[in-house]
């Protein structure tokens, strides 16, 4: 096919030179990055702001978007951290109490290019058959767009594996929360506000590090405990620097609590490794079974990478498995006093079926206090 002139003037172009005429919202301009799908049905200002997204174009599966509008209370950072966003429709007008904005003018104003009125069935089914993740670029100009030109950029968007991410998405400063007995050190690497929230909730005093904090500098703090955050990118590739950190807390026996690339990075510290996903975890409605009760619960998930359990050591039990595909989602090590979980106990947006594990943190802390 041949474009000419400027009748194009927004399109999605997948790096394998696929290419998706649609119409565009928000800021003129392109985005380029992993594409994701997410198949939540609400939360999506939670779900932009959520620092895990950075660099990837988000696709909602559900098909309307902007009736709940927008609020100051409901970021998880301070602003978009997506690269752009794909959508069924073009975005409703707010029709919610807690509306403070509509979604078509924050997103313009937070600079973010959007397409809408795309065939997002058959994008995920793209999504869903590509192997190791589909990336692409996303452009919007009323003056016209050069596809050719789209094409070539396309084709040389670098994939995920080996990116760290973190250090993009942390805070530069630390940064303090909460006045509880416990005092817990969460190191950013992308950390989400409600997780902050829960933890200060179960009675922490909370300090928050940027990703690369040396541990001399973290226990000047003298935590209870440490949270590994959520966060974007390639865990091994953080982990060159957050492994050596994970494993000096390991050996001083300080608990620790992860969660997603938290997780991941964990595992990295305990000897496991972990393996990007054909197309990633990313909703509201995630089944995990807790494999100690057999109790399955509803989960928030936003990752793209996962544990390898066929490299999990001897001393590290797997606690929680995907219903999806068998994924490990949690584990528990038998040597440290130290859990982790895939998903997010958090939700904003999602389920608040698994909250408890901020109460298990807050437990694991004081009984080794009284060790």
């Amino acid at each position: 096919m041949t474009y000419s002139g400027n009748t194009v003037k927004a399109a999605l172009v997948t790096k394998g030179g696929d290419v998706f005429l649609c119409r565009g919202f928000g800021k003129q301009g392109e985005a380029s990055g992993e594409i994701v799908f997410n198949t939540a049905m609400s939360g999506y200002q939670e779900s932009l702001t959520d620092p895990s997204y950075l660099n990837q174009i988000m696709v909602f599966t559900f098909p309307h978007i902007g009736n709940a509008g927008v609020n100051s209370e409901d970021y998880q950072s301070y602003g978009i951290r997506a690269a752009g966003l794909i959508v069924r429709n073009y975005p409703t007008s707010p029709s919610n109490w807690r509306a403070e904005q509509d979604f078509i003018t924050w997103v313009r104003e937070q600079g973010i290019t959007g397409l809408c009125e795309i065939d997002t069935r058959a994008l995920v089914k793209k999504i869903r058959a590509s192997k190791g993740g589909l990336y692409g670029i996303i452009a919007y100009s009323e003056n016209g767009l050069d596809i050719e030109d789209l094409k070539r950029k396309a084709a040389a968007i670098q994939p995920a594996e080996g990116a760290d991410m973190a250090k993009e998405a942390t805070y530069k400063e630390s940064r303090a929360a909460g006045e509880g007995a416990l005092r817990v050190a969460v190191m950013d690497y992308g950390v989400k506000q409600e997780i902050i929230d829960d933890i200060v909730s179960v009675g922490c005093d909370v300090k928050v590090f940027p990703a690369e904090t040396s541990f001399e500098e973290v226990m000047k703090f003298s935590p209870n405990g440490v949270f590994l955050s959520n966060g974007p990118g390639d865990p091994s590739a953080t982990g060159e620097y957050a492994i050596p950190f994970i494993r000096q807390v390991l050996e001083a026996r300080i608990p620790v609590f992860g969660i997603c690339l938290g997780h991941q990075m964990l595992a990295l510290a305990l000897g496991a490794k972990t393996v990007k996903m054909p197309k990633g975890h990313r909703g509201e409605n995630h089944p995990v079974q807790d494999l100690r009760t057999g109790k399955v619960f509803i989960t928030s998930q936003n990752h793209g990478f996962c544990v390898d359990k066929n490299t999990l050591p001897k001393d590290v039990e797997i606690t929680h498995k995907s219903l999806f595909d068998d994924s490990v989602e949690g584990i528990r090590s038998t040597k440290y006093p130290a859990f982790s979980v895939q998903y997010h106990p958090e939700a904003s947006p999602g389920p608040n079926d698994c909250k408890q594990h901020f109460k298990e943190f807050a437990e694991l802390m004081k009984n080794a206090e009284k060790n």
